[in-house]
């Protein structure tokens, strides 16, 4: 097993922003270099947009990628009578079947067609980072630790029942919090395996994990692990609540974040540690589902709800804690990862020298 390293990049990529932390060891949080910068979607959005004002067909190569902006943005192309190409790779980003992709007017080639502007997808570009960071003499570390929002692979079935079919299964194996940062990620992880290609060797996790694990990292919040508590990720798509005892995860429901109000907030809260929120219900509008451990009885504790993400003003009135991780909400996700990657490490050590 390696060393805990000393230096760690983390990065949370979401469907607004994708916010980086240069993690030092020994070195106050508050000077490690932070950056929220936006998210790839959207700046592969950008591109597509400026082609569709050109008249220009486009070419998409490059890996899978987080879908949202861009996938709007190549459906906006189509409609202006213009023409998309993909590689089969690029184009699993907008749906796990090939067949609905091409339905949708893409066209797949592994060749770029003549005049086409081509334009690359990826979630994580360390050329661009490592060139834009030089002058002010800032080198890459050699550990990496990635947030990303993986739906998994699932080319026939509801891409929503599959998602969180994903936290079902966690729960049901325990739901220890360090099994939510992967070394080697799930075959039906595209996303994340996506991200590994791009960096070999980096550790991977889903976006609303990290955020949980970011929540904790918030002195006052961890103070409830005992009692038990409610940590909120409001993201900018998706809005996903846990509930955390100790080191596990007693129970999850994960929405989307567009069809969230304060008042249909207030009530999942309300019901949610209650254990009286349905995975019915979720699902019927149109979110992911709910799901709670077995185990879980709320005899006491779960009083606190612990807030994160950029759309936590919906939370706003509701008497939620606005968790801060050393100060800084949007970086939530990259304190997450780095704390899930050294309680990884120190767990595989430890059991590796028992054994």
């Amino acid at each position: 097993m390696a060393a805990i390293p000393q230096r760690i990049l983390a990065m949370d990529i979401g469907g607004g922003t994708q916010d980086i932390l240069f993690y030092e060891e020994g070195k106050p949080p508050e000077n490690c270099v932070q950056m929220i910068l936006p998210s790839p979607t959207r700046l592969v959005a950008q591109r597509i947009a400026a082609a569709t004002a050109r008249r220009k067909n486009i070419f998409l190569s490059g890996n899978t990628m987080g879908g949202g902006p861009c996938s709007w943005a190549v459906e906006e192309h189509l409609r202006a009578g213009l023409k998309v190409y993909a590689t089969e790779t690029a184009a699993l980003t907008f749906h796990d079947n090939l067949d609905g992709v091409r339905k949708s007017g893409v066209r797949i080639t592994d060749h770029p067609p003549k005049g086409a502007v081509e334009i690359p997808l990826r979630d994580v570009h360390l050329p661009a980072l490592r060139k834009a960071l030089k002058p002010f003499q800032i080198s890459l570390p050699q550990a990496f630790a990635v947030a990303v929002q993986d739906h998994g692979f699932n080319p026939r079935g509801s891409n929503r029942r599959f998602r969180f079919q994903y936290w079902k299964n966690f729960l049901q194996a325990g739901g220890n919090l360090t099994d939510l940062i992967y070394l080697h990620p799930p075959p039906s992880m595209t996303r994340m395996l996506a991200v590994q290609k791009d960096i070999p060797g980096a550790a991977v996790m889903d976006t609303c994990a990290a955020a949980v694990w970011g929540v904790l990292c918030d002195p006052a919040v961890a103070e409830m692990l005992e009692e038990g508590l409610v940590a909120l990720n409001l993201g900018n798509q998706h809005t996903l609540g846990a509930l955390v005892r100790q080191n596990r995860v007693w129970g999850i429901f994960e929405h989307h974040t567009g069809r969230m109000t304060p008042e249909k907030l207030k009530k999942i809260l309300f019901r949610f540690p209650r254990k009286a929120l349905t995975n019915d219900e979720i699902f019927q509008d149109r979110g992911h589902g709910c799901a709670y451990h077995p185990g879980y009885s709320r005899k006491k504790g779960f009083q606190l709800v612990a807030v994160t993400g950029p759309r936590r003003s919906l939370a706003e009135g509701l008497g939620c804690y606005l968790a801060a991780p050393h100060g800084n909400m949007m970086l939530a996700g990259c304190f997450g990862l780095v704390a899930a990657l050294k309680a990884k490490l120190t767990t595989e050590h430890t059991e590796t020298t028992e054994n």
